[in-house]
């Protein structure tokens, strides 16, 4: 099934000040703080990344994700100011099997990135979320909904709009790398120790 996702990305200096911000606010945990694990395929010439495109297989906890996501129509996009892509996505029950059958069709792992995410509800919309995303390089939160429940969630948050980013998790280990000199390859506990946060045994 495919929809319209929106969302914004935006840094968290101090985790346990949004957490209680959040609990304040009558946010509840949908999903506690899980394991994730994603891989991006890609072509060896990285056609989908000419494309704007990923193609992914995403591991949260016990459920593996197919996503497929693509750059919505100018007039769409011209619509909100935040991130917005065309998301195709099913739950499968293997995903060996389908990394198998992609890499038979030319498609290989050409990135992965790890994080431990916590899943928020909305009170007002149980379709609107703050997720926040513990990473390699930092912690990071998105809201993702309506564009309308964007605007109001910011302010409610005290979070200041000049702060928020689009960019993808991919873009922003670029841009770390580049600050720090790092020759990771993935965005990856393995290749970016993070003492703070419990690497799991699969890592």
């Amino acid at each position: 099934m495919s929809n319209a996702e929106i969302e914004i990305k935006l840094p968290v200096p101090d985790p346990e000040a949004l957490r209680s911000r959040l609990l304040s606010l009558g946010f509840r945990i949908q999903t506690p703080r899980t394991y994730e694990h994603n891989t991006l395929y890609d072509t060896p010439s990285r056609d989908l990344r000419q494309r704007t495109e990923i193609l992914r297989i995403r591991h949260y906890g016990p459920t593996c994700t197919l996503t497929h996501k693509r750059l919505a129509d100018q007039a769409t996009a011209d619509s909100t100011p935040y991130k917005l892509r065309i998301e195709t996505e099913t739950t499968v029950t293997d995903g060996e099997v389908l990394a198998e059958i992609f890499q038979q069709l030319g498609y290989h792992p050409a990135f992965s990135y790890e994080k431990y995410r916590t899943e928020w509800v909305s009170p007002e919309d149980p379709h609107a979320h703050v997720v926040v995303d513990e990473t390699p390089i930092g912690t990071y939160a998105e809201l993702e909904g309506p564009t309308a429940w964007i605007d109001r969630t910011l302010v409610q948050l005290n979070i200041d709009s000049a702060t928020c980013l689009t960019d993808s998790y991919g873009k922003l280990f670029l841009e770390w790398k580049q600050r720090t000199g790092s020759d990771a390859q993935n965005l990856t506990f393995a290749e970016i120790p993070a003492p703070r946060l419990q690497v799991p045994a699969t890592a």
